[in-house]
């Protein structure tokens, strides 16, 4: 049993947590896509899971389990459809995912729920499907709910350290530098750093096309080059990450005056 993990948790556990001042669930968002011949398909699921541990450690949040699949995979920001593996939701069918679970959180007593999100496409459906569960409960509910992408939470001055020839921008950094350099830090198990493809940031016209065209994406799936990645950027960009957004859930839920790696907030 790990007190963070709501699944692992009994309900009378759970129940105990959810009652504590200031109870905080944390759901991470991901999908199954493809990341290149060196990233496992699961990599936004277990990156938005490893961010939403890292900061519940911070702020004795509860997790809870991930949403595995997520919106369908664009060619300019996730490589498209086209690569085996990659399976994916219908925007409807992620809004009432994210509808129902957070309307049957707020059912059993939770008032403050984050949404972690890990995959790039995700962000307006899971935006949906919060709005709608929050008309479900109504007005009279204190119910509150932040959404968030992880990646935002990295500053300029850690983007010069991590990217000192230049940022290509994060839609391009689809199993690119950050992506691997975070897995090499919380999984280095499942990156294959010899694997790693050496392209050029890809270049994209700037409209889309349906069906999506698989020749606009180079074979191996990957955006832009991950060779420099590291498990040192790993850990500095893993850090940065949990701290800011600890202290903006803190900040956003108005809690009780705390520190996190020795910063002071409210």
């Amino acid at each position: 049993m790990h007190p963070l993990m709501m699944g692992s948790l009994s309900w009378i556990e759970y129940q105990q947590r959810l009652q504590e001042e200031n109870a905080i669930i944390l759901i991470p968002c991901g999908a199954l896509e493809q990341h290149g011949p060196h990233l496992p398909l699961g990599t936004d699921a277990l990156l938005s899971t490893s961010v939403a541990q890292s900061v519940a450690e911070q702020i004795d949040g509860i997790v809870a389990p991930t949403f595995s699949y997520g919106y369908k995979s664009q060619p300019k920001s996730g490589g498209g459809q086209c690569f085996p593996g990659t399976t994916s939701l219908d925007g409807n069918s992620l809004s009432q995912l994210t509808r129902d679970v957070v309307r049957e959180l707020a059912r059993q007593g939770a008032t403050q729920i984050v949404l972690v999100n890990g995959h790039y496409e995700n962000q307006w459906f899971l935006t949906e499907g919060i709005e709608l569960a929050v008309r479900d409960v109504g007005s009279s509910s204190a119910l509150r709910v932040m959404r968030l992408e992880y990646w935002d939470f990295l500053t300029s001055n850690i983007l010069d350290q991590v990217f000192p020839d230049g940022f290509p921008g994060f839609a391009l950094e689809h199993a690119a530098v950050i992506e691997t350099s975070l897995m090499a830090h919380y999984h280095a198990n499942l990156v294959r750093l010899d694997r790693i493809p050496d392209v050029p940031p890809h270049e994209f016209p700037n409209y889309d096309v349906f069906p999506q065209r698989s020749d606009w994406v180079d074979s191996s799936g990957v955006l832009s080059s991950a060779k420099s990645a590291s498990a040192q950027k790993g850990k500095r960009m893993a850090d940065h990450i949990a701290t800011g957004i600890a202290v903006a859930i803190k900040h956003e839920f108005g809690a009780k005056q705390f520190a996190v790696n020795g910063i002071a907030s409210r």
